[in-house]
């Protein structure tokens, strides 16, 4: 993953950050994903499924509209990426299995993470979440990848397929 230069300058004695201009609510919080996401690709995802949680709350919390996730994971379930896929509206986004299996196969993923956002701020799964897990599951078994959880973000909550046994 590139580094993105960041209005900081790195005090590598002290571990401490300089503002190297004035800096917007935006260049802070884009700052904080970025070290964020730096420091959480170098451990395994399923060891800690509350970070992986706070990880993708912080991700996709926020969006206004619908957005389809993944995160893409090694044969030890460490991360390769996380990658947004599709987007739609307030209440939907139209996921497409093949183009799923196509971007899984390109990292070269033994599992994946599926993630997606209810900007309605209820994170509680539908109907039509579930028949995508499922399709999504049934298609990436044909090539031999794992579907380990599918994360739902809601403003207050984030809800787990894994956890609640829907997978």
């Amino acid at each position: 993953m590139p580094r993105k230069r960041t209005p900081f300058r790195r005090n590598t004695e002290d571990h401490t950050y300089t503002a190297l201009r004035d800096l917007t609510h935006e260049d802070i919080v884009s700052t904080a994903c970025s070290l964020i996401t730096e420091r959480y690709h170098r451990y395994d995802v399923m060891k800690n499924p509350d970070a992986t949680k706070a990880y993708l709350t912080l991700q996709l919390g926020d969006l206004e509209q619908e957005v389809f996730s993944c995160m893409f994971l090694d044969s030890r379930h460490r991360v390769i990426t996380f990658e947004k896929l599709f987007f739609g509206t307030i209440d939907g986004a139209s996921v497409h299995p093949r183009e799923v299996v196509k971007k899984a196969l390109s990292y070269n993923a033994a599992a994946v993470i599926l993630a997606h956002n209810h900007p309605s701020g209820i994170a509680e799964p539908s109907q039509a979440d579930e028949r995508i897990t499922r399709r999504l599951k049934d298609a990436l078994a044909l090539v031999d990848i794992r579907v380990l959880d599918h994360i739902v973000v809601g403003a207050e909550s984030v809800i787990s397929f894994a956890e609640r046994g829907l997978l």
